[in-house]
């Protein structure tokens, strides 16, 4: 699936990506990074909202895993997760997500395969490790 196709997917199946204006900047054998506009998401401050900044970092924690198994060919929800918030994100929110190594992907698509079921941690950091996001998530078959 190409860049604009998973951003119209995800418009779709989660509209509050819509309303943020997430954009898929990229997506490649090291890392997803999606982006949104400071407008739409900022807080009285005049800084990114942090309900914005959770939303995007496990949206992009979510899309590394829904691209790994196929659009079509499960589900994935977030099982837990954490947030540190080091400073204020100020410009355009831009959330990294790197891909886990090759092992690592490999087990979890086996066990994918084999069970139906698979889960797999992964971090994602945004504004140069202004935010830094943990979480687990699982894909269901």
């Amino acid at each position: 699936m190409n860049l604009q196709g998973i951003e119209s997917y995800l418009h779709r199946e989660i509209p509050i990506t819509a309303a943020m204006g997430v954009r898929v900047e990229s997506y490649d054998e090291k890392e997803l990074i999606l982006t949104a506009p400071l407008e739409p998401n900022h807080n009285h401050l005049g800084t990114a909202f942090g309900g914005s900044l959770s939303a995007i970092a496990t949206l992009a924690g979510y899309g590394v895993i829904w691209l790994e198994i196929g659009h079509d060919q499960g589900h994935v929800v977030v099982k837990d997760s954490r947030l540190r918030f080091v400073r204020p994100v100020e410009g355009e929110i831009r959330a990294v997500c790197p891909r886990p190594d090759a092992g690592t992907l490999a087990a979890f698509r086996k066990r994918f395969e084999e069970t139906g079921r698979s889960r797999l941690t992964l971090s994602a950091s945004i504004g140069d490790g202004a935010v830094e996001f943990e979480g687990t998530f699982v894909a269901i078959r």
